[in-house]
């Protein structure tokens, strides 16, 4: 189904994703509505034309007015909030997420679900070491991955009208995963990067590195600033997944360690060589 039929968008939760959806959509021509908890967050949207319409609490006729509605909310709050309001919705509407972790999600809010509302789940790969809407950028989307997280109760119709959510967002890729490849694939590529990150940091406390470092330092604990509320969360709810990454990559820095430990100059080079050529991977 083509977005011109669905041209009043909810979104519940304006941070910087919900935000950055917002500016995208409006932009376009949409007419987007909000839910936040924050007053500031909604004054702050409508004052500077971000969102149409905005409020507080849950409005009955705004949720009832929406032809699809997107949830930017932490994953335990967006089951609550699917429990608590969902006979609001009109008939026929979809709805989709932008959580971090979607195993623990998508079943549950599928089975939750009336059987005229269809929710087809989805994850924009993207973001920044802010958070708020006053730092929200639909630019953010540009040169970024837009994953579709389908299940088998998904109806073609919905997966193909998600796949144009992230092209209207103006994301340059988009994939197709199961909830668990999904999973797998996140506890790797993101959660084990800013674990990482956040260790890494924790190895000295001395407050005049940033006098010395260098840009490799910088780019490696850029995401070391972060969300402790939420990404605690997507840690605990994804933990079998992400402690099989840390296995793996706890056991290849052995190796490497040993490698330096025995002075073995040319098994040193060959490890640079094998990261050399899978990074460029990313370069194609």
């Amino acid at each position: 189904m083509e977005w011109i039929n669905r041209d009043r968008v909810l979104i519940v939760g304006l941070g910087l994703i919900g935000g950055s959806y917002a500016r995208a959509l409006k932009r376009l021509g949409y007419y987007v509505m909000a839910i936040d908890t924050d007053p500031q967050a909604i004054a702050y949207a409508l004052e500077n034309g971000i969102v149409d319409e905005g409020a507080t609490e849950v409005d009955s006729a705004m949720v009832g007015s929406a032809d699809t509605a997107i949830f930017a909310l932490y994953p335990r709050v967006l089951k609550e909030w699917i429990a608590q309001y969902q006979d609001l919705f009109k008939p026929g509407i979809f709805i989709t997420d932008v959580t971090g972790v979607k195993g623990c999600v998508v079943y549950d809010v599928q089975d939750m679900l009336r059987p005229d509302i269809e929710f087809i789940a989805a994850h924009p790969m993207a973001g920044k070491e802010t958070s708020g809407v006053q730092y929200s950028d639909a630019r953010i989307f540009h040169d970024a991955n837009y994953v579709v997280v389908p299940t088998s109760r998904n109806t073609p119709e919905a997966i193909e009208w998600c796949k144009n959510l992230g092209q209207v967002l103006g994301f340059a890729r988009i994939s197709v995963l199961s909830p668990e490849e999904h999973d797998e694939m996140i506890g790797f590529l993101s959660q084990l990067m800013h674990a990482i990150a956040v260790v890494l940091m924790a190895c000295s406390d001395n407050e005049h590195l940033a006098n010395y470092t260098g840009d490799s330092f910088r780019d490696l604990t850029r995401i070391a600033r972060i969300n402790d509320a939420m990404w605690s969360e997507l840690f605990l709810l994804n933990k079998d997944a992400l402690l099989h990454s840390m296995d793996v990559f706890e056991s290849e820095f052995d190796r490497f360690r040993q490698l330096v430990e025995d002075g073995d100059k040319e098994g040193i080079r060959r490890a640079m060589q094998l990261s050399t050529e899978r990074r460029a991977w990313f370069d194609k």
